[in-house]
């Protein structure tokens, strides 16, 4: 019998619906086809674990394992006030952190709104704009200030970095579209209009949001050794050896210790781009085939946020088509690509009601599709099985870090969408790593292994981080490959 993990509580009220034998077999059709047994998680795990390790390699593969350059772990005991500066696609984010060197810290923070037409406009007018976000800040928090403040720079997009204070943009996303930055470091482009304009402030680190996730949580909770993010998209980072790293073999300078550690940004969305490992279906080749992008991705692709609802779409069509579901109805909403997210799946798990009433104001409202009861529940239980195949995939990233690590008890801190909002994606997951590891029904608070919340990765890791950077920069210690390191003396 294939696991397919916890169903929703039994909590509806109202009456039992009677599915017919027709739709009672295309049901168990799609446990099957969505169901990730046991032996399947496990070996999906394995792969993961190779593939993490070619991603370190010099020739590497489908997973970039990205060298972040955070080259300490957070002792605790990082104090001092440093900026955090986070570029989203809609909003800026300023703050400062004050770490209070006891694990604990506090946030002054602000945010901007990011005109849409700086995302298209030219590169002096988008640094010209964040340097001036950065100046409101200074203005009010610290008025008068000549001290130069470090910020970290959370920049989410696309880069190749040979040291945490650079970081040359492959490609931007998120709607940007301005010449002259793409295969440009940003970090002295932004740095020229802070100087330009005399804002006391140097752009010490550049990172991505899921390293400052690991390390946020990290100096909150030393028990954690891994960042993750399952929102919109997915992705994690943790620690490994510099002298495990190959493709930096004779690049690292030798103030860096082999056995220090290393924080990597593993951008393993991309695990199993070749499609030899993970439970593929007809509908994950659709939408794979379709997408911006074809070939890359695929982990993502089955098990983040801004494909749960399209996964559900195309199934539903497919029922549809086949004469099983919603006959006579017009069905042109729902013929629209992305029209469905994981909000809507969201909503009809969480239905409390036996004859599912929520879902059918649901279809009718959104869709304007009526539906029976036992469609209903046919719509309910595929919403299962997606969630939970998300959940479970989900874990074998986890585990494949933590046995890359040799890790035997660890905290993987936990941040996004998916993670914070999907109903019962916790429960499902913990269930999965129970199922890799053999735990048997060892109560969940007890697993050596555990996913939970993370700390806000874009700000407080950002501040952390910051510390870490002016302490090597302080010690006189390298801080990426040689030759790559900032010039603090400006």
């Amino acid at each position: 019998m294939v696991n397919l993990g916890p169903k929703a509580p039994p909590q509806r009220r109202g009456s039992l619906c009677y599915i017919p034998p027709a739709i009672h077999e295309r049901i168990e059709h799609y446990e099957k086809l969505f169901g990730v047994s046991t032996e399947q998680l496990k070996k999906i795990t394995e792969h993961f674990v190779a593939e993490l390790d070619k991603g370190l390699s010099k020739e590497g593969g489908s997973i970039p394992m990205n060298v972040a350059w955070v080259l300490d772990y957070p002792t605790g005991k990082e104090t001092g006030k440093y900026l955090a500066l986070d570029m989203g696609g809609t909003n800026l984010r300023v703050a400062e952190i004050i770490l209070n060197g006891d694990r604990t810290f506090d946030v002054v923070q602000s945010k901007y709104h990011m005109p849409a037409n700086t995302k298209t406009s030219s590169a002096e007018n988008l640094w010209g704009y964040v340097a001036d976000c950065v100046g409101k800040f200074i203005d009010q928090y610290h008025e008068g200030a000549t001290d130069q403040l470090m910020m970290c720079f959370t920049f989410s997009y696309p880069c190749t970095q040979e040291s945490i204070g650079h970081g040359v943009l492959q490609r931007w996303t998120k709607g940007f579209d301005i010449d002259g930055v793409e295969g440009h470091d940003v970090v002295p482009m932004l740095q020229s209009a802070l100087d330009e304009r005399k804002i006391p402030v140097k752009c010490a680190a550049l990172i991505n949001d899921t390293t400052g996730t690991l390390v946020a949580s990290n100096y909150v909770d030393p028990r954690t050794k891994m960042g993750c993010i399952f929102g919109t998209g997915c992705n994690a980072a943790y620690y490994d050896v510099v002298k495990n790293i190959p493709k930096l073999e004779g690049l690292v300078p030798d103030d860096i210790s082999p056995d220090s550690w290393c924080a990597i940004n593993c951008e393993y969305g991309a695990f199993d781009n070749e499609h030899v490992s993970l439970p593929r279906t007809k509908f994950d080749d659709h939408l794979d085939k379709h997408s911006p992008r074809p070939n890359q991705q695929s982990f993502e692709k089955m098990i983040a946020g801004y494909t749960l609802g399209e996964i559900l779409r195309l199934v539903l069509l497919d029922e549809f088509e086949g004469g099983n579901i919603f006959e006579g109805q017009d069905i042109s909403k729902l013929q629209q690509p992305y029209v469905l997210d994981a909000a809507f799946l969201s909503k009809i798990e969480t239905d409390p009601w036996e004859n599912l009433m929520d879902t059918e104001a649901l279809f009718s409202e959104e869709l304007g599709i009526e539906t029976n009861e036992s469609e209903r529940a046919m719509v309910h239980r595929l919403c299962e099985l997606i969630g939970t195949r998300a959940a479970r995939l989900s874990m074998c990233g986890v585990a494949a870090m933590a046995k890359k690590m040799n890790m035997e008890s660890a905290h993987a801190g936990a941040d996004g969408s998916v993670f914070n909002k999907y109903p019962y994606f916790k429960q499902r997951a913990a269930r999965a790593l129970a199922d890799i590891f053999d735990w048997g029904d060892m109560p969940a608070e007890d697993h050596p292994i555990k996913v939970v919340a993370a700390e806000d990765g874009s700000g407080v890791g950002a501040g952390v981080i910051a510390a870490l950077t002016k302490k090597r920069y302080e010690s006189h210690k390298s801080i990426g490959i040689k030759g790559s390191n900032l010039d603090f003396s400006k």
